[in-house]
């Protein structure tokens, strides 16, 4: 057993420990990505909409991203399945040893059944449990509190959690949307998180919050009735089944709060922003998240950045970053790594880990 303790790895679920047995931590032991084969460029945008490749990297640091065909059967199960399958290759680990997936989307294929039970069905995972977790850009790092803590409670043991979403379905490709359609990109990204033996792996500190009173700053109408009071939906420019978003203050949101979660996660364990290896972001914007890198004099290696080449993912944004870091040998157990999300609801969350 490693100094920062042994993963329990893959074992029967019949020997699952109760809230009153041994204490157990977390640890991820794969992680895995999966991206539509559609690589949409801006000079692609330029030739629907009034922009210029200069135009969007100077203001997002945007340059392509990823759109989702169903003639190609990508859906937001099939992405999120490849992206799992992957995380549990990635642990050497089947689907059946799995005892539960979490499914962090806002986008899925159909109102019912949950994106999860798709998932499980298309692994052959069997009878187990399966849900979705909708918090828009922060649902993975909401998903990772809540299966952190459903490990240490023992009610799971080894549990696949995915973000997955194809926000594109929503977007404009007019000049009406052109704020929102230079943005976002579809993907999905996958942990396979397992108990430790260590119950000082896992989650460290996490925060999330929620300010309901500002949905309209980011929001997709299915009917009429779904406008808020008194909204000129014609000024705007927003239409029925497309994404909405007021980008100023959505901007001006996430500057301010996204530095303000680093420091309120870090005070709850007493640590400094230089303590932790990697910060693990939501891909929104580029100018948003160097903001928090001078805030803090972080080193670019600290703070991964692929929305250049992906653009906003939603729920998918950060398991993507963290294992293209994986993926590149950057990380390693025992180091400390804050995951970070903000967007629509308006939500936004942490989560600290020591690997």
């Amino acid at each position: 057993m490693s100094e920062h303790g042994a993963p329990l790895g893959p074992i029967e679920k019949s020997s699952v420990h109760t809230a009153g047995g041994m204490r157990v931590g977390a640890t991820i032991l794969g992680a895995g990505m999966a991206l539509p084969r559609t690589v949409f460029t801006n000079a692609d945008l330029e030739k629907l909409i009034d922009t210029t490749d200069d135009w969007i990297q100077q203001r997002t640091g945007i340059r392509e991203r990823r759109v989702a065909r169903r003639e190609y059967g990508e859906t937001t199960a099939s992405l999120g399945a490849r992206a799992l399958q992957a995380a549990l290759d990635d642990a050497g680990m089947r689907p059946t040893d799995l005892d539960q997936i979490v499914v962090a989307t806002t986008t899925p294929d159909m109102p019912t059944p949950a994106t999860a039970c798709q998932i499980a069905a298309m692994l052959g995972a069997g009878t187990i449990a399966g849900f979705d977790l909708n918090a828009a850009c922060s649902g993975f790092v909401f998903a990772l509190n809540t299966v952190d803590a459903l490990i240490r409670s023992g009610v799971a043991r080894n549990v696949g959690v995915v973000g997955s979403d194809l926000i594109t379905r929503y977007v404009d490709y007019t000049n009406r949307g052109r704020g929102t359609s230079i943005l976002f990109g579809d993907g999905a990204g996958a942990f396979v998180i397992a108990g430790s033996d260590d119950p000082d792996r896992g989650v460290l500190a996490r925060a999330m919050h929620t300010d309901g009173s500002r949905w309209p700053d980011l929001f997709i109408p299915r009917v009429e009735e779904d406008y808020p009071p008194d909204f000129d939906h014609e000024g705007h420019g927003v239409d029925i089944n497309c994404l909405h978003m007021n980008g100023r203050a959505v901007f001006k949101f996430a500057v301010s709060t996204f530095s303000d979660l680093i420091q309120e996660t870090l005070d709850k364990v007493g640590l400094r922003p230089e303590d932790v290896d990697h910060y693990v972001c939501h891909q929104s914007n580029k100018r948003i998240l160097d903001a928090a890198r001078e805030r803090f004099g972080l080193p670019e290696e600290k703070l991964h950045i692929n929305i250049d080449r992906y653009g906003n993912t939603v729920a998918a944004s950060v398991g993507l970053c963290f294992t293209e870091l994986k993926n590149a040998g950057r990380v390693r157990p025992g180091q400390l790594v804050m995951f970070l999300g903000f967007g629509a609801g308006l939500t936004w969350g942490s989560s600290l880990w020591r690997l």
